[in-house]
């Protein structure tokens, strides 16, 4: 391990004594107490996590002002997501969600066993969660309902020749579920992103965790993370209802 992080300078030690807190081996110079350490790394991340919520909520915006334009290609293509798909996913992130929980709780508490169980939980959820949304991405690229030169629009002009129980749309606007598809690979796809960064962030929490990083009061990395997975749940809880859930069905 590098010197600079196994040992503490005496200036450091002695000031986080003078604050009631005890310097661990993680604590940099430049700040006067680990305390301020671990607040300035929780702010960092808050920050980090408001720039994401402006991120994605101009993604929410373009959605919702297509929607209003659009209604009918809007209604009929997100009839063609699986309700059942998402709402698995859904009960799969939520569950993740409180496993991660629960390892932020075991990393403060300094139980190791727990904290791997819980990462590992995590992890697994996640990869679920992945396999379920790329077998969706498959069946849109078998339909051929990926924007683009080879996208099927007869599905929507003349659905009863696929044997789908829809109104059909005039051929101008059934080109405009395009714009659905679009939106739905953009923010399904920009959350799966988020979801395979996550994931690889949890290996390094594990890595880290088996070899007792967070067993001596350190748990700033795993806190931190906790506060990134929940972002990436409430996000997926927008896009639920947003992509599955409201007005299925147009008015015919």
């Amino acid at each position: 391990m590098d010197s600079a992080l196994a040992t503490t300078d005496p200036a450091d030690l002695h000031a986080g004594q003078e604050h009631g807190h005890v310097s661990l081996p993680q604590h940099r110079h430049h700040f006067e107490t680990v305390e301020q350490q671990r607040e300035a790394g929780s702010f960092g991340m808050w920050l980090f996590l408001l720039t994401e919520i402006m991120f994605f909520g101009g993604m929410f915006f373009a959605y919702l002002v297509y929607r209003n334009w659009y209604y009918p290609a809007f209604a009929v293509a997100s009839n063609q997501l699986s309700v059942s798909i998402g709402t698995l996913n859904t009960m799969l992130l939520i569950t993740s969600g409180f496993c991660m929980a629960i390892a932020v709780w075991a990393a403060e508490m300094r139980k190791r066993s727990l904290l791997l169980a819980m990462l590992m939980l995590t992890t697994l959820l996640g990869i679920v969660f992945l396999g379920f949304k790329s077998s969706e991405y498959y069946e849109k690229y078998e339909l051929h309902h990926i924007p683009g030169n080879n996208f099927n629009v007869s599905m929507f002009t003349n659905p009863a020749g696929y044997g789908i129980k829809e109104a059909p749309l005039p051929p101008d606007m059934a080109q405009k579920t395009q714009v659905f598809f679009f939106l739905y690979f953009a923010m399904t796809g920009m959350h799966a992103l988020h979801m395979i960064i996550g994931l690889g962030l949890l290996c390094w929490l594990i890595w880290r965790a088996n070899r007792g990083d967070f067993s001596s009061g350190y748990v700033a990395p795993v806190e931190n993370f906790g506060l990134y997975w929940h972002f990436i749940d409430i996000v997926w809880l927008f896009l639920y209802p947003l992509l599955y859930l409201i007005n299925r069905h147009p008015l015919h």
